[in-house]
């Protein structure tokens, strides 16, 4: 065997190390921001960390959208994304409900570390990455979480969703309403 390459599976382990690691550093701040800042002041700060954080991912995806000239669709969204294709998640689905195609990623990697540690709902804002990502990306559409694995649901399942003005408005501003705009 070429010692450049290495197994699907362990590949696919590693992976999942990292982002164990990157669930852990992620509830580390928000631990720090809330136990110094109080729990309201704390939790704004991170959805306000959150969001600057998904608005580099999204403004970084538009210009890649850019330099391929592609449009500032959803599939384009999609087509750019920038997420391990294994071993975040155990394994991802696509579904209908309703008419709606939606996205279920079983097993997430992250969801399972903050619920081991019991603090799903701090890890839970890490998850605003998906619509503020995709609000910066383009704000006529936003990638919101039907189910999350924080939340207590047995997997996440997503959805694309045209944005209402008052979505937009709440992602201008400074202290942005996340349940409007997930809701």
């Amino acid at each position: 065997m070429n010692s450049q390459f290495i197994p699907l599976e362990e590949a696919k382990q590693q992976v999942a190390l990292a982002c164990r690691r990157l669930g852990l550093l992620h509830l580390a701040f928000a631990e720090v921001l809330v136990t110094q800042l109080g729990a309201t002041e704390g939790r704004r700060m991170l959805a306000r960390a959150i969001k600057e954080y998904s608005r580099l991912i999204g403004e970084k995806k538009k210009e890649l959208a850019g330099e391929k000239q592609l449009d500032l669709s959803q599939e384009s969204f999609w087509e750019l994304s920038d997420l391990p294709s294994f071993g975040m998640h155990d394994s991802t689905d696509e579904v209908e409900v309703s008419g709606e195609k939606r996205i279920r990623a079983h097993g997430c990697v992250m969801g399972k570390v903050w619920n081991e540690y019991g603090r799903g709902e701090l890890g839970r804002f890490y998850c605003l990455v998906d619509p503020a990502s995709s609000m910066a990306f383009n704000p006529e559409f936003k990638l919101v979480h039907i189910k999350a694995l924080p939340d207590g649901d047995p997997y996440c399942e997503l959805a694309m969703r045209p944005t209402t003005e008052q979505d937009r408005r709440e992602f201008a501003s400074d202290d942005t309403d996340w349940d409007v705009i997930e809701g």
